[in-house]
């Protein structure tokens, strides 16, 4: 259990007693998009409490650039994100000693890519030098600058075959998989045209007798806020939600509205 982000012991089994790897990662989180969660998810399996610091606009603005997003929506969109179990607002945009030591961090995960500041310092110099920074494997084909290029292009290459994208298949059977999860009810089901294959992965829960099971479905296009205030609205609905939520293909999104929509692929 915690308190305050503080670990409590209090009644712990002697097996839960084991110390806790507690996990920072951070970063601007902009346009937050799959390659952001497949990296979060990397670090959350690293250790067993993840904390995620997210960069100020004022910070961004000075080493990136302008972000898309504000901060505050940032914020909100890597809360929800499933394997984050906290949040530091106006993380500094330099990953130190002093920050991991002040959230009781035993190590700081990154992409395997190299972010620098705006005087072309590697931000991570110092964690690294210390030996508490990991590496994780960067999703390839998607970020916040892709993502920008596909609007400003019009482009439709990234339109998905997903029956012949088995690297897509590979990721989102990690995605879904808890330690113990055997359930076939809850995932992300995949219907393709051809076979009407099903790829499922569960996260541990199931809908049980008294549950009131809701159907949602769309596009979902460079998911931001408003989806996420969507999907909550969803769940307030009944007293015991078991939301499931249904994606369009590339294909049936951009039948009906065109141009080069999707921006995101399935």
């Amino acid at each position: 259990m915690f308190r305050n982000g503080v670990a409590s012991h209090d009644s712990a089994s002697p097996e839960k007693r084991k110390r806790m790897v507690r996990v920072w990662c951070d970063g601007c989180y902009d346009m937050v998009h799959y390659g952001h969660s497949n990296q979060l998810r990397q670090a959350r399996s690293m250790g067993d409490y993840l904390i995620v610091g997210v960069h100020t606009d004022e910070e961004v603005s000075k080493h990136k650039g302008p972000p898309v997003f504000t901060q505050e929506e940032r914020y909100k969109m890597v809360r929800a994100i499933k394997w984050v179990d906290e949040v530091i607002e106006g993380a500094p945009y330099v990953t130190t000693l002093e920050t991991l030591d002040k959230y009781n961090c035993d190590f700081c995960v990154h992409g395997d890519d190299i972010t620098l500041t705006a005087d072309g310092k590697d931000t991570y110099e110092e964690v690294k030098k210390a030996g508490r920074y990991r590496e994780c494997k960067r999703t390839q084909g998607v970020s916040t600058t892709d993502l920008v290029g596909r609007m400003l292009l019009l482009t439709k290459a990234h339109h998905s075959n997903i029956e012949k994208n088995t690297e897509y298949q590979e990721h989102t059977d990690n995605f879904g998989k808890g330690p113990k999860g055997h359930s076939p009810w809850t995932g992300v089901s995949q219907f393709l045209q051809t076979s009407q294959k099903i790829i499922q992965f569960a996260s541990g829960k199931e809908p049980q007798p008294n549950d009131t099971i809701i159907y949602v479905a769309g596009a979902f296009d460079l998911f931001h806020i408003g989806h996420v205030d969507f999907l909550e609205s969803v769940y307030k609905l009944a007293d015991r939600p078991y939301v499931i939520v249904g994606l369009h293909f590339d294909q049936e999104v951009n039948r009906y509205k065109g141009k080069n929509y999707p921006i995101m692929n399935v």
